[in-house]
């Protein structure tokens, strides 16, 4: 069986590997935190949960984040 990533690169500071995900299953959550620049994210989980979703999430919620500050100033 393939083990999953649970370090990834920080995507506010870019450092490689200093984004560690950690899943608190009992409480049904899940966080992401940079240990460089301390970022961090959180989000529920589920059983079927792993690191890597906690991580794809907090990427596709900057990405999110990033692009509605284009569109706010798209009225120029």
């Amino acid at each position: 069986m393939v083990k999953l990533d649970t370090t990834f690169k920080c995507p506010f500071c870019n450092h490689g590997d200093s984004v560690e995900c950690t899943i608190f299953y009992k409480e049904s959550l899940g966080e992401a935190k940079c240990y460089i620049c301390s970022e961090n994210y959180s989000t529920n989980v589920t059983p079927l949960t792993h690191a890597i979703d906690i991580y794809s999430e907090w990427n596709d919620a900057c990405e999110a984040a990033n692009s509605d500050e284009d569109d706010d100033g798209a009225d120029n």
